[in-house]
């Protein structure tokens, strides 16, 4: 399979991201928690941001290090490869303190490199 381009990963993080914020809007933790389905969806999407993170180009990831790649692929990779143990804490505490600025950092981006 060919490897997508850096605007097409940049949209898959931002799509993914947005869907996650989408998905847990006026939700509570507790509410989070009991519902399976969101729960499932936000670690998906949370996967999908990581691998799409982990196959932008070093162009993208060096001219851009307000975003914490690094920390953003090890996230992906604590839930791929540790499903069952999964803290559902750390998740919620992403989606509540690191995902919207990611996702706006992430639109910038987007919007700057547009027809490059």
């Amino acid at each position: 399979m060919p490897k997508r381009e850096d605007g097409l990963l940049l949209l898959d993080i931002h799509g993914a991201g947005s869907k996650i914020l989408l998905f847990t809007t006026g939700y509570s933790f507790d509410d989070y928690m009991a519902d399976e389905r969101t729960k499932d969806a936000v670690v998906r999407n949370f996967e999908i941001i990581g691998e799409a993170a982990r196959n932008l180009s070093t162009v993208i990831t060096e001219a851009n290090p307000q975003v914490e790649w690094k920390k953003i692929i090890g996230f992906r990779n604590i839930l791929v490869h540790d499903y069952f143990g999964i803290d559902h804490r750390i998740v919620w505490t992403a989606i509540q303190d690191f995902l919207p600025d990611t996702i706006k950092a992430i639109q910038k981006i987007i919007e700057t490199t547009k027809g490059k």
